[in-house]
């Protein structure tokens, strides 16, 4: 099965402009993500970016970017645009869509995200642990969980806020695996009602009736969606240099 990682990048962030480029501890964002792909030695990495800055910035690295169109509405609608355009020659059985604002995912980590593929699912993703601060925090999607194993289940449904939850609830990893099939299944689908209700792109998978399923891993670092996450993340690269 031949896999490429694909990483979505655009500026234009709502809560977080210019969040790509942001440095942490030095180094860019997207630099950290793409660096982290490359070191997960799955296949080859892309960066599908929507301005010129992020483009020069990986091509300046000796890796490979594509520029998309800026009003592209998703990370999967920049993915699915960047694989079929003739132009670009993409390959792939498995495609991986790696978010560009996880710069403290662990290259082991992104490799777990193609288990459900290799189980028949169609559509693989991640979840960790739910942290008690994390339960009534909108900004961190939750999804529950039909374990078929100890380690992979399908995905049920998902939310961002509940009165009661319950053992079988995780924190959602925003990482997703496609066949060539499911992805382009999925990007010809129109936005479901649950999508669009609940501001979830799972559902329009969900409502189709294609099933996503879920690699668990613990202690999966989370994004960085905020300028406060930013601190967090920085905090976190200090001590891990200064332990090693």
């Amino acid at each position: 099965m031949k896999s490429i990682i694909i990483i979505p990048s655009r500026m234009d962030s709502a809560r977080f402009p210019g969040k790509p480029l942001v440095n942490i501890n030095g180094i860019p964002m997207i630099q950290r993500v793409w660096q982290q792909a490359i070191n997960s030695d799955i296949g080859d990495v892309i960066v599908a970016c929507s301005e010129i800055e992020v483009f020069n910035l990986i091509d300046s690295l000796g890796g490979r970017a594509i520029l998309t169109d800026p009003n592209l509405p998703s990370g999967t609608d920049r993915i699915y645009s960047a694989v079929t355009e003739k132009k670009n020659n993409i390959d792939f059985d498995c495609v991986i869509n790696l978010q560009g604002d996880m710069p403290l995912i662990k290259s082991d980590q992104i490799k777990k995200v193609i288990e459900p593929i290799k189980n028949n699912y169609s559509i693989g993703t991640l979840a960790t642990d739910l942290l008690e601060n994390e339960s009534l925090n909108p900004n961190v999607t939750k999804v529950v969980i039909d374990w078929k194993n100890d380690k992979i289940g399908k995905a049920k449904e998902f939310f961002r806020l509940r009165d009661k939850i319950d053992n079988n609830t995780f924190h959602h990893v925003g990482i997703y695996s496609y066949t060539k099939e499911s992805l382009f299944n999925f990007a010809k689908l129109p936005k479901s009602k649950n999508e669009i209700l609940l501001k979830l792109e799972q559902y329009r998978a969900i409502d189709a009736g294609i099933s996503i399923g879920v690699t668990f891993e613990k202690n999966i670092p989370p994004s960085i969606d905020t300028k406060e996450d930013l601190i967090t993340a920085e905090s976190i690269i200090r001590a891990n240099h200064e332990k090693n």
